[in-house]
């Protein structure tokens, strides 16, 4: 028979009983979770490894995307936000990968539909008419090929490019990216057969324009293309050649141990200020120790189970004091198994 719930702490807000509590007093959220979080606040908390180092510089020295492979949740979109973040690239350009996903989608859009409706509306505006440019907006994969320039300085540097979950793309998809990989240009035809050659076009979720001559669009440097995998298909050999392959691992108790600090620093310091001593001793605490130790043990049974992240929600809620006999029943329900088999 299960434990009755215990209300009695306050911590938890609904109850279930059909009676109007008006919610206070909820704490702040997740570091992972929290709206308008950037770049930097993604890639918080990586741990990058001495194989993870290694990859990344032989891709920006060889211009190559890479292939990471691993199993769900254990970080693999993270590496983008950390590479990013350290070497000052700009914000990540994110292309999450469906079933329908097409090549011309991560290179541009077209409103076609809005320039016909303009259209109607001004028949006589032969200027408005001939400025196609403002109903195309460049993909993440086509904005990425632009670089990225620092403010006041002229050196084009790479972009990042987050391809995220290649292996649930169309089963072409992968060939179809290899021109556009090796060689870094490719032609918008709306541009290209237009009598007017030199067109503004937005790039990728910005309001930000750039100049485009005849629709040809060539790379200023190579993007840094990053796409994540797992694992749940295998990829022509064609394609296989032109990335750098990257297997993570599941992390060590060290690792985690590092993950949890660097996820929960802010939280922590907010819990414990003036303390700077705290977050060094956050791991110490029997309740999270115990947490980090739980979870190994149940993950080395079958590392494809459970995700890191799935440790930093149970954690999460020792932090905010959640008491020890709901926090187990919680516990039981965070670490659910990620496959019936």
């Amino acid at each position: 028979m299960s434990t009755p719930i215990d209300f009695t702490d306050g911590k938890y807000f609904y109850h279930g009983t059909g009676s109007v509590r008006p919610l206070t007093g909820l704490p702040d959220a997740p570091p992972w979770r929290t709206l308008g979080a950037t770049d930097k606040d993604r890639g918080a908390g990586y741990q990058a490894g001495e194989k993870e180092i290694r990859v990344v510089n032989a891709a920006l020295y060889l211009r190559r995307p890479i292939l990471i492979t691993g199993n769900p949740g254990i970080g693999k979109s993270s590496l983008a936000y950390a590479v990013a973040h350290e070497l000052d690239l700009g914000d990540v350009l994110v292309w999450p990968i469906v079933s329908r996903s097409t090549l011309k989608q991560a290179l541009y859009e077209y409103d076609a539909i809005g320039r016909l409706q303009e259209a109607q509306l001004a028949s006589k505006d032969v200027a408005g008419l001939q400025d196609i440019g403002k109903y195309i907006r460049l993909g993440p994969l086509g904005t990425a090929l632009l670089g990225h320039r620092r403010p006041n300085q002229d050196t084009v540097l790479p972009r990042v490019l987050l391809i995220d979950e290649i292996d649930k793309s169309d089963i072409d998809l992968p060939n179809e990216l290899l021109h556009v990989f090796e060689e870094g240009e490719f032609i918008v035809p709306e541009l290209a057969r237009h009598p007017v050659a030199w067109q503004n076009v937005y790039t990728w979720r910005g309001a930000e324009k750039v100049q485009i001559q005849g629709g040809h669009i060539k790379a200023n440097e190579f993007p840094l293309v990053i796409l994540t995998s797992n694992d749940e298909r295998t990829f022509p050999p064609a394609f296989l050649r032109r990335c750098l392959r990257l297997d993570v691992d599941a992390p060590g108790k060290e690792t985690l141990e590092r993950i949890v600090k660097e996820r929960f620093r802010s939280l922590v310091a907010r819990q414990h200020p003036g303390d700077p001593a705290a977050i060094e001793e956050l791991t110490q605490r029997k309740d999270v120790a115990d947490a980090i130790q739980s979870f190994i043990n149940s993950r080395d049974l079958d590392p494809k189970q459970l995700a890191t992240d799935q440790l930093l929600n149970v954690i999460h809620l020792i932090l905010n004091s959640i008491n020890p006999i709901e926090r187990d029943a919680l516990r039981k329900i965070l670490l659910h198994r990620l496959a019936d088999s």
